[in-house]
């Protein structure tokens, strides 16, 4: 039996028909008559409201985009929850080969847990299909209450690096779609009692560090804060606008292709993010133009416990994008107070040869035709600082090499770091995302290979 914790009271006039989440059916509770309970059940991570007078969401119509997978089925699961009817708005139609869930089996986990759900194929680039999806919605469940801004696009590269396409993506999605969605949805949200559009961007911050490594990406997802500061201001009194972001990362797919293997554990559940919209979505309408934070709103709610969510319990968590920290002061936290690293201080730079050169020596012995055939790229490494010089990883031809001087092939990706980030890098000391993060490390080419080439820094572990 899952345990239950009371987390506050709320009065009410009627106890008839006391409800339980999935998790809490069957449970015998004595309640006052003047109270009821809101719980949280430590299985589904979620605020679970026992009278049904209290479900704040039910029959609330909810058109969320992006919601297949993530923190937009996180919400919509939630709101499930209260008895909510919630439209699937999303391209995923047919399983993708890497990512989790299509349209068709989240409306299944919606019905289940007791909505109504809607699946629609939505690209948010693509107005003729956000107007029939809303049409339909309108048709079956009689309007919209809530419109929720999730559908995104990330691509973390600098402007030389930055293809048009990628740019025209994320504008398209994040940006425009944001925007052209809110605008289709609007007419109806303006006939519902208590509407909410809420969308899921950053804070506003102009510090130039959030721009400089990733500029398009930053563009595009201040877009869709700066329509939150548009819209509030322009529907004040008849819709509340709002935004959600989190304060450290979120375990999702985006961020495991992101961050690659052993992102996991720095990371929070989606479910912080859900109960966070959920605070927002039960405020009244005078709550508008703010830029919240997940986990300041739920300790205003009462919550005091946040280990519940984390993917890991007790593992340091790696704070998000565009909030207060610097990159370079995350990078540093995370270093000072990550798990121990493998590689002992001191054991590289006490070798005769040189710590590059010793570190190669460890790359040259796990090189097998498996890592080269699973990985299949040529990276290069142009280190400036006291050990400076070019280097070289062939993870492509043959049995794969690995050297100094420039590669025997093309490049199809180049890291330029400082010589002593390099070592913490390859020897588990600094996490290749943070360093992207920070600044420390400048990546030309393949994103995608980029990423791959730490499957070899966690097999170098075991050799250090």
């Amino acid at each position: 039996m899952h345990t239950l914790i009371c987390l506050s009271f709320y009065f009410i006039h009627n106890l008839n028909n006391i409800v339980f989440c999935n998790e809490a059916k069957g449970l015998k509770r004595h309640i006052s008559p003047l109270f009821c309970f809101i719980i949280t059940c430590s299985k589904c991570c979620s605020l679970c409201i026992m009278n049904e007078k209290c479900l704040i969401l039910g029959g609330c119509t909810i058109f969320i985009t992006g919601a297949s997978r993530g923190i937009g089925k996180a919400i919509a699961l939630k709101a499930a929850r209260d008895g909510a009817n919630v439209v699937i708005a999303a391209k995923t139609a047919d399983p993708h080969p890497k990512l989790p869930g299509t349209i068709y089996t989240a409306a299944a986990e919606i019905e289940a847990a007791g909505g109504k759900a809607l699946p629609c194929i939505v690209d948010v680039r693509d107005e003729k299909q956000i107007n029939e999806a809303v049409e339909q919605a309108v048709e079956k469940f009689g309007g919209i209450d809530i419109l929720v801004n999730n559908a995104s696009a990330i691509n973390l590269t600098g402007t030389l690096e930055t293809p048009m396409k990628k740019v025209d993506l994320m504008l398209g999605i994040n940006l425009r779609g944001t925007y052209l969605t809110s605008k289709l949805c609007i007419p109806h949200l303006l006939k519902s009692k208590n509407p909410h559009i809420l969308n899921l961007s950053p804070p506003i911050n102009l510090n130039p560090i959030w721009f400089k490594n990733h500029t398009a990406y930053t563009m595009a997802k201040y877009g869709m804060s700066m329509c939150v500061l548009g819209m509030a201001e322009e529907f004040k009194g008849s819709i509340a606008v709002n935004a959600l972001w989190p304060k450290t990362a979120i375990q999702t797919a985006a961020m495991d292709m992101l961050g690659g293997s052993g992102i996991g554990k720095q990371c929070r559940k989606v479910e912080i993010m859900a109960d966070a919209a959920y605070a927002i979505l039960k405020k009244p309408t005078s709550f508008t133009g703010q830029f919240v934070i997940d986990e300041d709103i739920l300790k205003k709610e009462g919550i005091k416990e946040f280990d519940v969510y984390a993917v890991e319990p007790g593992h340091p968590l790696l704070p998000d994008f565009f909030l207060d920290q610097q990159p370079e002061d995350l990078a540093k936290q995370m270093e000072e107070h990550g798990a121990t690293p493998a590689f002992k201080s001191g054991k590289a730079d006490s070798a005769a040869t040189g710590p590059i050169s010793d570190m190669f020596n460890i790359i040259r012995g796990i090189l097998s035709p498996d890592i080269v055939k699973t990985t299949g790229a040529v990276y290069r490494f142009d280190l400036s600082g006291e050990h400076a010089g070019v280097w070289y990883i062939d993870l492509k031809n043959d049995a794969g090499s690995a050297g100094s001087g420039d590669p025997p092939a093309k490049a199809d990706v180049v890291m330029t770091l400082d010589s002593a980030d390099f070592i913490k890098m390859f020897g588990g000391r600094l996490k290749p995302t943070m360093a992207f993060m920070s600044g420390k490390l400048k990546i030309k080419g393949d994103m995608g290979l980029a990423i791959k080439l730490e499957k070899m820094m966690a097999m170098m572990k075991s050799k250090l």
